[in-house]
């Protein structure tokens, strides 16, 4: 195999624009026209140069370009460090939307959201020259600090915020987390369940607010009974605890016919409870989860569940944050819609 080498170029050296130029027989201008996406490049023209850029092994040097062009194309994104599966999937579809539109990404997890961590990492972006900030803020605490210093940046925080944020240069954007909790309801209650009991998140996270208060609304809409929250944590194990007593309230006979649980992981601790002590489902107890994780499908019975667009999130989440750094007026609060995945762990209430 013969590697080709641009005249003057030797062997072992990064090739350059002046190489790409060469092979393709164009002018430097011409390559920088191409890689910039300029639309005076005939179609011709611009795949002989992506042709010569592919051969060469080209790679564009980033910092030299930010230097002449005075932008950077980086963004920061802060998270919480959470390993919860929503938090963790937004990172993770917000960073790939990144690299979709040719941005690079500076990642900082801060634990604690006290004011002087907060301010390091925002330092720590600052130091990279980034263009905008991504924070994804599921609590009341990370919320308020981030908005409680000023940066001068287009901020998008992702969060179920219960109001705009305060914050000018902020936007809030998040999946619809009421109406996706309204649906999970509605969906129980059309099935012929009179009631739906809720095992709800921590109260200081958006998530589980609006969760809470879709439940509510489906309920209140069709003038049913509203059960009392049984306030969880977001883990397997609370789930667990919470259908232990649930389940003897079942096989007593006095006990509800539909639960629906804030996240999948509740669902899977109340699913195991249930198998534990002979109630079936979804014959006794119809069982809702939110978030459709990897595997839902695969519980038994699998999981009727809330599945949420995490990559349309991290896209829209990149094209509002574009818009904004570009000087674009963007609205400052988004929702994506959810989407109910039935499944068999829902069904009609066995005396129907």
């Amino acid at each position: 195999m013969t590697e080709t080498v641009g005249k003057g170029r030797a062997p072992g050296r990064l090739p350059s624009m002046a190489d790409v130029a060469q092979v393709a027989g164009v002018s430097h201008q011409t390559v920088s026209r191409v890689l910039n996406d300029h639309p005076s490049v005939r179609e011709e023209t611009r795949a002989r140069v992506l042709d010569a850029i592919a051969q060469l092994g080209y790679r564009r040097n980033s910092a030299a370009r930010a230097l002449v062009t005075r932008r950077t194309r980086t963004i920061g994104i802060l998270t919480t460090g959470s390993a919860l599966y929503g938090p963790t999937s937004t990172a993770v579809a917000v960073e790939e939307a990144a690299r979709e539109r040719g941005y690079f990404v500076s990642l900082a997890s801060v634990r604690s959201f006290e004011h002087e961590r907060l301010r390091d990492a925002l330092d720590h972006f600052m130091s990279q020259a980034v263009e905008g900030i991504v924070v994804i803020t599921p609590q009341d605490d990370v919320a308020a600090a981030v908005e409680s210093i000023e940066t001068g940046l287009p901020v998008v925080m992702i969060a179920a915020l219960d109001a705009e944020p305060v914050r000018a240069g902020t936007i809030a954007i998040a999946v619809d987390q009421r109406l996706g909790a309204y649906r999970a309801t509605q969906h129980l209650l059309d099935l012929g369940h009179e009631t739906v009991v809720h095992l709800a998140g921590p109260a200081d996270w958006f998530d589980a607010r609006q969760r809470e208060r879709g439940w509510r609304e489906a309920l209140e809409e069709r003038g049913r009974e509203v059960p009392d929250v049984v306030r969880c944590d977001w883990s397997a194990r609370s789930g667990y605890e919470a259908a232990r007593r649930l389940g003897r309230r079942v096989r007593a006979g006095g006990g509800p016919t539909a639960v629906f649980a804030a996240n999948d992981q509740l669902a899977l601790g109340v699913l195991r409870a249930l198998w534990e002590q002979g109630v079936d489902v979804p014959g006794d107890l119809s069982v809702v989860g939110f978030d459709d994780i990897d595997g839902a499908a695969y519980f038994v019975p699998s999981l009727t569940t809330v599945s949420q667009p995490f990559v349309s999130l991290g896209r829209r989440c990149l094209q509002v944050l574009a818009e904004a750094i570009e000087g674009a007026e963007v609205g400052r609060r988004l929702l994506i819609e959810p989407m109910l995945v039935v499944r068999a762990s829902s069904g009609p209430p066995r005396a129907l």
